[in-house]
């Protein structure tokens, strides 16, 4: 294991708990080492490497799009474990050039460890709770490496899905699961008699296998009715309109049972569905126009306006949020004002953000430790600690001006008659229970 990536896979944890503080993983492989393949959808671009190496226990090496190794990241994404792939619009010889990155894939398979794919190749620019078509490099991987050590040891094959209410909002949800392991050992006389079909077939039964991991809309046109019908039943996995006193487990099912019944019966000749569809598609519009939002309008009209718990929350937070400021306000500003200038993709800018944001904060603070010892408390030991607690200082100072936020808006909303727009809403629940069982 190389040092970066090691040091990496410690530290994720505690980056990770502070942007998704709900998490859990689902069938978690308990070793480090098994010479599997790990498929994994690609929702959220650099964000499924993070999660995916460092909430789990297995170390791999993953496959990476090449135009990101240049002459300054490639020794850096070498020491994370990053191996180039080359895709055709890469102007790349890519038969080639792939071809000796999979003879490096086999060799780190044979050595006992374990490789990361994301077979749909790319992320879609816009978060779609669905999964794109699986190519087939993995299953090619896997048994190019069992040819080349003569079928000797064997190869898994698993797939992973990364569920996330949404990997852009940072205190969102985030849920990872496996699926039990294939052995490509057991397929040895079929692909020796016809490799096509063979890696063909397990290719869609790892898809198959992909899609059971996570929320899969068949129709990306309908993913934003899903998204829709979740924010007002509150039930699913919406990163803000979620009644998080609901296990996230419970969460996920329900978004992937209403995912399987849409996928079933929605179509363009269900009108009463369609009417449905276009109806919360007018209610999230109007609450658009009228600069609502449906987390607060809900706390708002639930909770009779008050304003207590954000007052109380502010003054709590207050001498933390100082720090916080202090230590992370200027790091922050400078990543953020970086990345959203250098990436053009907004789905590159969460994932970007956190790990230079905590690179960043980390090496700038450093010297606080210190300054502790030599005038706070002499005493090294306290001043890691107090160095430790820096990321809960910066959480601090982003929980107030959420805090704040939610403040103002519901001041807003007392000069609004929204009891009219209340009452749509009911009714919107009530068709929604009438014509979608599982909801």
């Amino acid at each position: 294991m190389r040092f970066f990536y090691l040091s990496l896979k410690i530290t994720l944890q505690y980056t990770l708990r502070i942007y998704y503080p709900r998490q859990k993983t689902i069938n978690s492989p308990k070793e480090f080492f098994g010479r599997t393949i790990y498929v994994s959808n690609h929702a959220a671009s650099f964000m499924d490497p993070l999660v995916v190496a460092g909430l789990r226990r297995p170390i791999v090496f993953f496959m990476t799009r090449s135009d990101v190794f240049t002459p300054i990241t490639k020794p850096i994404l070498w020491a994370a474990h990053m191996l180039p792939i080359y895709r055709e619009h890469d102007g790349e010889d890519t038969k080639k050039k792939n071809q000796e990155v999979f003879q490096k894939c086999s060799k780190v398979l044979s050595f006992g460890r374990n490789l990361l794919v994301f077979g749909e190749g790319f992320t879609d620019d816009v978060f779609i709770r669905r999964l794109k078509p699986v190519k087939k490099g993995a299953v090619r991987i896997g048994f190019s490496t069992l040819e080349e050590i003569n079928w000797k040891k064997k190869i898994y094959i698993a797939a992973v899905g990364c569920n996330y209410s949404d990997p852009n909002e940072m205190r969102s949800d985030l849920l990872v699961s496996t699926s039990h392991k294939i052995c490509l050992n057991d397929y040895k006389e079929e692909y020796l008699s016809n490799a096509n079909k063979v890696i063909t077939d397990l290719t869609k039964q790892i898809e198959r296998l992909m899609q059971e991991q996570i929320t899969h809309v068949e129709n990306k046109d309908f993913a934003p009715f899903h998204e829709d019908i979740m924010k007002i039943t509150r039930k699913g996995m919406n990163a803000r309109c979620s009644d998080t006193s609901i296990p996230l487990e419970k969460r996920w099912k329900y978004s992937q049972q209403l995912a399987h019944w849409m996928n079933a019966h929605c179509s363009e000749d269900n009108q009463p569905l369609m009417e449905l569809k276009d109806e919360l598609k007018t209610y999230f519009g109007l609450q658009k126009k009228m600069r609502l939002d449906e987390k607060y309008f809900y706390e708002y009209k639930t909770k009779n306006g008050s304003r207590l718990k954000e007052v109380l929350m502010m003054c709590l937070l207050t001498p933390f949020a100082i720090l916080g400021l202090i230590h992370c306000g200027l790091p922050y500003y400078l990543v953020k004002r970086f990345v959203e200038k250098s990436f053009k993709r907004r789905v590159f800018w969460s994932s970007v953000k956190l790990l230079l944001a905590k690179i960043s904060m980390g090496l700038l603070n450093i010297p606080f430790i210190f300054l502790f010892y030599h005038f706070v408390y002499p005493s090294y030991w306290l001043g890691f600690a107090y160095y430790a607690s820096i990321g809960l200082f910066g959480l601090a100072a982003y929980m107030w001006f959420v805090n704040y936020k939610s403040f103002k808006i519901k001041g807003k909303m007392k000069a609004l008659d929204i009891d009219k727009f209340w009452n749509k809403r009911e009714n919107l629940v009530s068709k929604i229970k009438d014509l979608i069982p599982v909801a």
